[in-house]
């Protein structure tokens, strides 16, 4: 998807120092950043999973594969999860820093929305969206999620991109807060592994979600 360009400012504008230095915020407001938010890709089960939650064997290949098509990338996050460490890895990329944020699942969460209850609503972004709505810890975690990707995102140099690696729940609950208005009858299942979405930054709004899915 192609975002809108950033609209010339008049010359005029350009013409002394005090002109340039409004022409410089002036880009810096306009520009178009990007952030691309995956979920890790498929770890270990049942004894080989062990006292971590580490990729197994076909995640590590699903990363590569997904991952040489991906970046550059100015700023790469993950959650502390090894998962998404490791998925980050597994596609090439050097992780800049950690967050807590990225991987924020309370038990107050898991006690509203559930585990893999998601799998079985009709409208998954729907009801997200309807938990987000109801103010509460689906809500906050939704929150934290806009403000660490706000924040990434406005870390990197105009038109920078930033690349997340996070958790389903955690992204869903994220791209709802971040697009309100979403038609989200329409945005089909949760994340599986290794997919996500794709959207510009501009003016401190997000924009143009891009779903990203792996052929099943």
């Amino acid at each position: 998807m192609v975002g809108n360009p950033v609209p010339p400012m008049p010359e005029a504008s350009r013409d002394d120092m005090a002109g340039h230095c409004i022409y410089v915020r002036w880009l810096v407001i306009h520009a178009m950043r990007t952030i691309e938010i995956r979920r890790h890709s498929y770890t270990k089960k049942g004894e080989a999973r062990g006292t971590g939650s580490h990729l197994s064997a076909e995640g590590v290949a699903l990363a590569r594969e997904i991952g040489s098509h991906l970046g550059p990338f100015d700023l790469v996050l993950t959650s502390h999860s090894p998962r998404t460490l490791e998925t980050a890895i597994a596609m090439g990329f050097a992780v800049d820093e950690q967050l807590e944020a990225l991987g924020d699942i309370t038990q107050e969460v898991v006690e509203e929305i559930g585990h893999h209850e998601r799998w079985a609503w009709e409208y998954p972004f729907l009801t997200f969206a309807r938990f987000v709505d109801r103010g509460g810890p689906t809500a906050r975690m939704g929150m934290r999620q806009q403000e660490a990707w706000m924040n990434a995102l406005e870390s990197t140099p105009a038109n920078g991109s930033v690349l997340v690696i996070s958790h389903g729940r955690v992204i869903e609950s994220g791209l709802v807060t971040c697009i309100p208005n979403g038609d989200f009858a329409s945005w089909g299942a949760p994340f599986r592994h290794c997919e996500g979405v794709k959207m510009n930054y501009v003016e401190g709004r997000f924009t143009d979600a891009q779903f990203i899915r792996n052929p099943q």
